[in-house]
């Protein structure tokens, strides 16, 4: 979804996964892991953070404005949907935006912390001024002696260094309350429309095959192949910030629309 924006995703059109994410375990309990990730995501915080929404955000937005669509349960940690103006999401994997502290779980923005990491390291965005390409996790690829002088953030309250964004990271689990969350919200669906996504872990994947069982259509629109190909009622592979907009606006302009469940 977020792609078209310039946030890339975990896996292409082939499912393979073409970065390596931060792993849950080894930023819980690794001072280095969490020095590494914070050095990086401080050089892509704000490009990440000055990311807008799409033609596909957009479209998504205007059909939860018209009553096609009545939730969005997304795996995007970007905070784009919202941003267009799609009012309820259900966010499966978090946000970028919020960051916790692990031992006395206060919250606090994730502007703040960036402007506290800039402050302890002065000239650090400097000397990666060049980082390439943001990944989906908000950070960069850097050189590891240029992480290696690098002063991780604390908290205020217990001055514990174990700040975690508020997200799911590969190997962590999404929320009990959150699942129960979005399966209360497929009970009522007449369909369940599946954008963007390759299915391959099971966060989202889930709700497809609770989709099934329950005998709720499943559409999808993505480019390539999907863990649920066989699962699905109607595949749709194309771009879709292609396919939303034209969506969108045919639904604008129907003489009646049709209540939906969640997508």
């Amino acid at each position: 979804m977020s792609t078209a924006s310039g946030i890339p995703d975990y896996r292409g059109p082939d499912g393979r996964r073409r970065v390596q994410p931060m792993q849950h375990a080894e930023f819980v309990g690794s001072a280095t892991g969490r020095q590494r990730y914070w050095a990086r995501a401080s050089v892509g915080w704000e490009r990440f953070a000055a990311a807008a929404p799409n033609a596909a955000h957009r479209a998504v937005a205007d059909l939860e404005r018209v009553g096609v669509v009545d939730h969005v349960l997304t795996q995007n940690v970007d905070g784009l949907h919202q941003e267009a103006g799609a009012r309820r999401v259900v966010e499966l994997h978090g946000s970028l935006g919020r960051v916790v502290c692990l031992d006395c779980e206060e919250v606090t923005t994730r502007d703040q912390v960036h402007a506290w990491l800039v402050e302890a390291n002065p000239g650090f965005l400097r000397q990666a001024s060049d980082p390439g390409q943001v990944r989906p996790d908000g950070d960069v690829a850097l050189p590891e002696e240029l992480v290696a002088g690098f002063r991780s953030p604390r908290c205020l309250v217990c001055g514990g260094d174990r700040l975690k964004p508020d997200v799911v990271f590969f190997g962590g689990s999404v929320p009990r309350s959150t699942v129960d969350r979005a399966f209360e919200l497929l009970s009522g669906a007449l369909s369940l429309l599946v954008l963007g996504s390759s299915l391959r872990v099971m966060s989202g994947y889930r709700f497809v095959r609770r989709a099934r069982r329950d005998g709720i259509p499943v559409l999808v629109v993505t480019r390539g192949q999907t863990r649920a190909d066989a699962e699905t009622t109607v595949h749709l592979d194309a771009l879709l910030d292609d396919v939303l907009p034209r969506l969108a606006d045919e639904v604008a302009r129907a003489p009646s629309r049709p209540r939906a469940g969640p997508a």
